[in-house]
């Protein structure tokens, strides 16, 4: 894995170096004035130099590289998944307490204007929590 990263990290310098060494199609004086019109997109390009099939081989081993880091990290198991406690589950979270209003009687009356005895909560409002199912109340 080491390896394949090191000749990655090679061919990708390369590849930049290569790339940067080339000169555009327009690179001369005429190009910078609206000259070259000869020279178009989908044109003909003259013989290809060493620099660019120094580029399509360093292109064609940085792709292969990535193809095989990515098939790579994807078989290997994540250390965040390796230090996760046994069975996936952590200790469940106690629901806060909640205070009675001064005087400890409830408020004749829901808040935010819902009708009384509706389970939705008013907009705006938290859902009220549920016992969970299966453990009495207390």
């Amino acid at each position: 894995m080491i390896a394949l990263i090191a000749l990655h990290i090679i061919v990708c310098l390369i590849l930049i170096i290569v790339v940067l060494l080339q000169s555009g199609k327009g690179a001369d004086l005429a190009g910078a004035f609206g000259g070259g019109g000869s020279q178009t997109a989908l044109g003909s390009r003259g013989a290809a130099t060493v620099l660019s099939k120094a580029t399509t081989i360093a292109a064609v081993l940085f792709m292969f590289t990535s193809l095989a880091l990515a098939i790579m990290s994807s078989r290997r198991t994540s250390a965040v998944l390796q230090s996760a406690p046994p069975g996936g589950q952590s200790a469940p979270l106690k629901p806060p307490a909640t205070t009675p209003p001064a005087g400890g009687q409830a408020p004749a009356t829901p808040p935010s204007g819902a009708a009384p005895g509706t389970s939705q909560p008013a907009p705006g409002q938290p859902a009220p929590q549920q016992p969970p199912t299966g453990q009495p109340t207390k």
